[in-house]
């Protein structure tokens, strides 16, 4: 079903899965058209504020749920204050630094109620367009099968453990695992994905932020099912564990990883998709999916979505 079948005064119901700086931002863009908005976060960071917090509390690791948070907050200026706070950092090199505030406020507010219900209570505080909800319910680690990584045995297969590590190899990812395998889903999560009208997966780090969603086997069944239509909206460039793949082995990679997906559209921006658009669309259609070619980069020559032009393409494939 097309958004513009909906009515012109009922939004679509949008499902995001990604994680990081992609799903920030995607929602910076999805927030420009519907206020009726799930993202669905990855739980593998093992980095930085996030890793810490994780080792020290077993907690969900707090960082991409707080950047989506932080991409949802109000349009006035409160909100922005507030979008502005959750990101901060503590300075110095003490106990505390290091820290996002936002990542703290989450973490304490975990000691007290669920994950889930924490996460409701920091969307109202911030008066967030949507919610923001982990793809599962257990912290992940994400290992992945490498080849290069030894440079004495260059066509050998070695095994990289850990988010972060995996996100900056510059090793050939050949596939990823996740860390306890078949992990449960957030019931809310699968809930959003049948409810949605639209579900996108990307853009974001391919094995690190996009592929893992497909790898929680209740969430992968939801995709599969839904009767949302579904969208995958690619990078504009290859970088660190993508380093070299062009943007059809993109999509064979995640055909590797979820032979049973099917999709309604991917989306791609005409810089990343280059002499490669014959494959790429040949492997779009294996998908069921539309191949859709439009210019969603920051003028300034950056590898960075423009949100309003990110959001243009959305209401364009919607019907808005």
């Amino acid at each position: 079903m097309l958004a513009a079948d909906l009515g012109f005064d009922r939004r679509p119901a949008v499902t995001a899965l990604g994680g990081g700086h992609g799903l920030f931002a995607n929602l910076s863009a999805l927030r420009r058209i519907t206020d009726r908005l799930t993202a669905v976060v990855t739980v593998a960071d093992d980095g930085g504020s996030s890793g810490r917090l994780r080792r020290e509390f077993d907690i969900l690791p707090p960082g991409d749920l707080r950047m989506a948070l932080a991409a949802l907050c109000g349009d006035d200026s409160q909100g922005r204050l507030w979008a502005e706070i959750l990101q901060s950092r503590f300075a110095g090199h003490g106990p505390l630094g290091g820290h996002a505030i936002g990542n703290l406020l989450i973490a304490g507010l975990w000691q007290k109620v669920d994950a889930v219900t924490g996460l409701d209570m920091v969307a109202s505080l911030l008066g967030s367009r949507g919610r923001v909800l982990p793809m599962s319910a257990v912290p992940l680690e994400i290992e992945a099968d490498v080849i290069g990584y030894d440079p004495l045995h260059p066509d050998e297969i070695s095994v990289l453990q850990g988010q972060a590590r995996v996100a900056t190899t510059r090793a050939e990812v050949a596939g990823i695992r996740l860390v306890p395998e078949g992990p449960p889903a957030v019931p809310q999560t699968l809930q959003a994905i049948h409810e949605a009208d639209w579900v996108i997966l990307g853009p974001g780090s391919w094995f690190t932020s996009v592929i893992p969603h497909l790898l929680v086997p209740d969430l992968a069944d939801a995709l599969v099912h839904t009767r949302a239509r579904r969208i995958l909206t690619m990078n504009l460039r290859p970088s660190g564990e993508t380093s070299g793949f062009t943007p059809s082995r993109h999509l064979e990679a995640l055909a590797d990883h979820a032979p049973q997906l099917r999709l309604d559209v991917v989306l791609a921006d005409p810089r990343f998709v280059g002499d490669d658009r014959g494959h790429l669309e040949g492997f779009a259609q294996s998908f069921g999916a539309e191949l859709v070619v439009t210019d969603m980069a920051m003028r300034d020559g950056t590898a960075r979505h423009d949100p309003l032009r990110l959001a243009a393409a959305y209401s364009e494939i919607m019907g808005l």
